[in-house]
């Protein structure tokens, strides 16, 4: 059983989605706390690393042999706890900053709320390193995209996420830095790979599964 750790409900039926189209044979079992986030952005994501470690050990009590956190913001401390909890711990963005790595040296990543950024932007960086390979990082905020999408806004946070995407100049990738903003891809008119988490994510964890005996 792959554990998720959200700090959003509306990821629950996306990767439920996601699971029944590509990896049917699959158990999920979906753990939402929508405090950690609120605590990250307020006080940083080390603020929330014991309830992470808290939230993480009780998926692995409940029989999770891996566990993929879906949130960027605290997906590098999700990620740290994996010696304490004993399984594998996965941010869903690894994956995807991997293939930005490939794609090409100017990456541009797209975040609708702040706190994202610098943790995509680092852990782009880290993927440059580990492949030996050259990078440059650009960052943007999506305008008014995060208060659309607190409001309950979908189809508006999505058609903010569409806009700045179309409006990037000088990139060879562009990263959607939130799990929330893949939909954006299927719109975006953008010549440069458009990169969302999700399915590559999702894959990784059905691979962190699938390795491990018992």
């Amino acid at each position: 059983m792959l554990a998720l750790l959200h700090t959003s409900p509306v990821h629950v039926p996306v990767f439920d989605a996601l699971r029944d189209a590509a990896h049917p044979e699959l158990e999920l079992r979906h753990h939402v706390d929508v405090g950690l986030l609120e605590r990250a952005r307020r006080d940083g994501p080390e603020a929330v690393a014991e309830p992470v470690v808290a939230a993480l050990t009780r998926a692995v009590a409940e029989g999770a042999r891996a566990v993929l956190c879906t949130c960027s913001t605290i997906g590098g401390v999700a990620e740290a706890a994996a010696a304490v909890v004993g399984v594998p711990v996965l941010r869903v963005d690894r994956p995807m900053a991997a293939a930005a790595v490939a794609a090409g040296p100017r990456v541009l990543v797209l975040a609708a709320l702040e706190s994202t950024l610098a943790p995509t932007a680092a852990l782009i960086e880290e993927e440059a390193r580990r492949a030996e390979r050259p990078v440059e990082v650009r960052t943007r905020l999506v305008d008014g995209g995060w208060s659309r999408f607190e409001a309950g806004d979908g189809e508006g946070y999505l058609r903010r996420v569409t806009e700045a995407a179309d409006s990037v100049t000088g990139a060879d990738v562009i990263v959607l830095a939130q799990a929330s903003m893949a939909p954006a891809r299927e719109s975006t008119k953008v010549r440069v790979p458009v990169l969302a988490s999700p399915a590559p994510g999702l894959a990784a964890g059905a691979a962190a599964v699938g390795g491990r005996v018992g």
